[in-house]
């Protein structure tokens, strides 16, 4: 390898990319026998500190365990020294998986999806980002794109060269925002692809003396960033399972089942994948994020979307048609994110009652009785702490110090005004 280190990462409950950095010539030691890591390290806020009542002490020893599939190499750039970095598990001192590991979690759902039903996901994560130095270009416009160069073409040939397959680089609707998506990708592959991309950004526009925040809300009357989350089922042949011709919005039935499981478990669900206390300035009706929680065929404002399919060219629409997830951001990790969809979704197929599925036409009176989302974090909390079913999807150690993590957040910005708070978040993501 060319890199000077190897940095060995997990992303943690705060969405935070934390490791250890080792000289490259320990490469290979360090693929076989990982590195060192601490329990505790799993309750750290997204502010730093380590949050109170986590229930681990000062003891305890694990290993980050590098995955040699997921991994990043970020070349030399004038003076700054290339780096591998390489995600891992969280795992004891003998390799097996540490219940509080958040990866460990994703591939734990998969496994359970696969033996239960056959099935597994494909994923993709679509980021909105902010990148500072921009200023006066309307949105989606080709000034703005090219007035953002060499920073995309950069990004571009990055992920190129680290083999993530981006699909689309383009200038989004609010000031400074653009957006950064990669083709669907087996779950885990789409996930970890999700962690790197967001450092692979940050870095480069370190880089390039740009400042980038992915913040949910930088400003709490201006536009926000989402990460929706487009996922599609298979069977074990790998033939698409979602499409039916003939049914609400052509999603199957055995779809309409998997959505409802999220449906049933929204408020839980919004916990994990919108986890701080900003999220919930973006998630309100008429922002195009989520104005509730239902399924619906091609509306921005539904927590499920179907999305649309092309019939240009006499192209499949069943290997095409997908769910799109609205309601998860940047302060989440990817693994929690896909990890609940996919706990929720089973949770569903077991209940066996598909989701209805509003119409394109249907109109904001039509969809006035259908529920809300929590409005707040403290919300998303309360409802994640009255569902049994959900919080039985996790092991102890991860969603108790999951929701330790995010009230100690909570009490870090208590008083702060809107603005002020935003602010404070934007400094982080």
């Amino acid at each position: 390898m060319t890199s000077d280190t190897v940095f060995v990462a997990t992303c943690d409950l705060a969405a935070q990319v934390r490791g250890r950095s080792v000289p490259a010539a320990r490469h290979d030691q360090v693929l076989r026998t990982g590195v060192g890591w601490v329990p505790a390290n799993l309750a750290m806020t997204g502010f730093g500190a380590i949050a109170d009542g986590h229930g681990f002490g000062s003891v305890g020893d694990l290993r980050l365990l590098p995955d040699p599939a997921a991994s990043l190499d970020i070349p030399a750039d004038g003076d700054t020294p290339g780096t591998r970095v390489y995600l891992a598990g969280q795992t004891g001192l003998d390799g097996t998986p540490w219940p509080g590991c958040p990866r460990a979690f994703l591939i734990g759902a998969l496994e359970e999806l696969r033996a239960a039903t056959g099935l597994h996901v494909r994923a993709s994560f679509e980021h909105e980002f902010l990148l500072g130095g921009q200023s006066g270009h309307p949105p989606f416009s080709f000034q703005r794109l090219r007035a953002a160069e060499p920073f995309g073409r950069d990004l571009v040939d990055a992920l190129t060269a680290a083999g993530f397959e981006p699909e689309c680089w383009l200038p989004e609707y609010g000031p400074g925002q653009f957006e950064v998506t990669l083709c669907p990708a087996p779950a885990l592959v789409a996930a970890d692809r999700a962690i790197l991309l967001r450092e692979l950004v940050r870095d480069l526009a370190a880089r390039r003396g740009l400042p980038v925040s992915f913040t949910p809300i930088a400003d709490p009357a201006g536009v926000g960033n989402g990460v929706h989350v487009h996922f599609s089922l298979y069977d074990a042949e790998g033939e698409p399972v979602m499409y039916d011709a003939g049914a609400p919005g052509r999603l199957s039935p055995l779809a309409a089942k998997f959505a409802a499981g999220i449906l049933r478990h929204a408020g839980a669900v919004v916990a994990l994948t919108a986890p701080s206390p900003v999220s919930y300035l973006r998630l309100t009706p008429h922002r195009w994020s989520v104005g509730g929680a239902f399924l619906a065929d091609r509306n921005r404002e539904a927590l499920l979307r179907i999305a649309p399919t092309v019939g240009i060219g006499g192209a499949d629409p069943a290997g095409q048609l997908h769910l799109e997830y609205r309601a998860a951001d940047a302060t989440a990790n990817p693994w929690l994110v896909l990890g609940v969809l996919v706990k929720a979704g089973l949770a569903g197929l077991a209940a066996g009652e598909p989701a209805h599925v509003w119409p394109e036409a249907a109109t904001e009176a039509d969809l006035a009785g259908e529920p809300s989302i929590p409005g707040s974090l403290t919300e998303a909390l309360d409802a994640l702490k009255a569902d049994d079913v959900a919080r039985s999807w996790f092991p102890g150690e991860l969603i108790d110090t999951f929701t330790v993590v995010r009230q100690a957040e909570l009490a870090a910005v208590s008083g702060l005004t809107a603005a002020e708070l935003c602010e404070k978040v934007a400094g982080v993501y």
